[in-house]
């Protein structure tokens, strides 16, 4: 994946398709202690032991419509490559949480991409899960958290048009307040 925010996509999507109904993301974005740090949380329905010590291998994955599943190698690979590494650690029915890291000024760290697109796409996408995104920089830190948004529309969906727009536009200007780098 050219972008990390297609990652960041990706492996939300399995928290979701692990029945989680909290899913959160935190990163720590700083360039003065040269870090691109992502925690992504949830309390689904976790691994076992043995899956995880696989789950790297992009042979194992637990979909039946394909036979591979590259999310979690493609990041660890990425991540290392680029002066960062991968933490996994999961309970099974407690949940998962999955970081990982980059060299923040490594030159070839994957450029953020659309951050705030895809999270207002989740957060459309699944009115029913409960999402927490955090963002923490040198300059402060942004929260996004989806039952506070829900209590602000007092009933509209995030899945209307006029809303996904004004989303996006919230978070990309609250990102630029706190110095979000790419």
């Amino acid at each position: 994946m050219k972008e990390l925010s297609l990652h960041v996509y990706d492996l939300m999507e399995n928290s979701i398709a692990a029945n989680a109904k909290d899913v959160s993301l935190t990163i720590r974005d700083s360039l003065k202690d040269n870090d691109y740090h992502f925690t992504i949380q949830d309390n689904g329905k976790g691994m076992t032991p043995e899956f995880m010590a696989k789950v790297t291998d992009p042979y194992t994955t637990t979909r039946t419509t394909r036979k591979v599943g590259l999310g979690l190698p493609l990041i660890k690979m990425n991540s290392e490559n680029c002066g960062g590494g991968m933490k996994l650690s999961s309970e099974v029915g407690v949940g998962t949480t999955l970081e990982f890291w980059f060299q923040h000024d490594h030159w070839d760290r994957p450029p953020m991409g659309d951050l705030e697109g895809t999270i207002v796409m989740l957060v459309s996408q699944h009115e029913d899960i409960h999402f927490v995104y955090k963002h923490i920089t040198d300059k402060g830190e942004y929260v996004f958290d989806t039952d506070e948004i829900k209590e602000a529309l007092d009933g509209m969906s995030m899945n209307d048009l006029s809303i996904i727009s004004y989303l996006k536009e919230m978070i990309r200007e609250n990102l630029d307040e706190i110095g979000a780098n790419e």
